[in-house]
């Protein structure tokens, strides 16, 4: 198991969570954030609601399928992480859910905006106002950890909240079911395949399943991985390749996957990429 930092956001000596962070960034981009603000009962609705939608007809899944703004529903096998050594697409079905912006507000021509796909109301009653509920406190979250990391590299901690900085975030939800499938690296079967994210920084929501591996040093052979443990009530985050870029490569983008061992698995990752950029595990 992966030794990971843990953030309290609660926490009134800010500066030891800017040492914290600066270690954690410098180490492996990965680390705990708790005492966030968002209610464990609130989580425990976002995980329910996930699973009643994953649950449904794969017709009816299909009828959402993921459109050219990366909204909606992508099945088993769509997404291919890791083409050198996965012998199929990840095991893995998700659902992508952005900033809503009408289909008549000229933002929506840009891409990656526009309006998201919804289950109707008498399928899955609710659904859409925990989503969106969920995204608007998420993000909230994401700027709080942004406003330390800012810290940690010696930056205004207003930094990443100038509104040339952020404008309008680019902030993806994507709800994660994993089937169950074995994963077997030797013959390069993945819950999901070993990448990096490429925004800024991800929050990630995971139930009691352990799935989740870290690789702090890609360079090295045979790569070396380690379990990252779910942490109840706690957001795991890692850094993106953006970040990383920025930092000068000081702060690191690590490679992840996930390993499925046979229980099904459910994650709720919230990529932040900011506007500046133009988000699985």
């Amino acid at each position: 198991m992966a030794a990971l930092h843990c953030i309290d956001l609660s926490n009134s000596d800010i500066q030891k969570s800017v040492s914290l962070v600066r270690q954690a960034c410098s180490d492996s981009g990965f680390f705990y954030v708790v005492n966030h603000g968002i209610s464990p009962e609130f989580m425990d609705e976002v995980f329910s609601q996930s699973k009643r939608f994953f649950s449904l007809p794969l017709d009816e899944k299909m009828k959402l399928l993921r459109n050219e703004k990366n909204r909606g529903y992508t099945p088993l096998l769509d997404q291919h992480l890791d083409p050198v050594n996965q012998i199929h697409g990840d095991y893995k079905e998700g659902y992508y859910i952005g900033v809503e912006v009408p289909e008549d507000d000229p933002q929506a021509e840009k891409p990656f905006h526009g309006p998201n796909l919804w289950p109707t109301a008498d399928i899955l009653p609710g659904w859409r106002e925990t989503m969106e509920r969920y995204h608007r406190e998420a993000l909230e979250v994401a700027r709080a950890v942004a406003r330390i990391i800012a810290l940690a590299l010696d930056l205004d901690g207003n930094f990443f909240d100038q509104s040339e900085m952020l404008g309008d975030p680019i902030a993806t939800l994507r709800l994660l079911h994993y089937e169950g499938k074995i994963s077997e690296p030797e013959r390069g079967i993945y819950g999901a395949g070993a990448h990096s994210d490429f925004g800024l920084l991800t929050l990630l929501a995971t139930d009691d399943v352990t799935g989740l591996q870290i690789c702090k040093d890609k360079h090295v052979e045979p790569q070396i991985w380690e379990y990252v443990s779910p942490v109840k009530g706690a957001f795991i985050v890692n850094l993106g390749d953006l970040l990383e870029r920025w930092s000068n490569c000081s702060f690191r983008s690590t490679l992840h996957r996930v390993l499925v061992s046979g229980q099904e698995r459910y994650s709720v990752p919230t990529r932040h990429m900011w506007s500046l950029l133009d988000a699985e595990i």
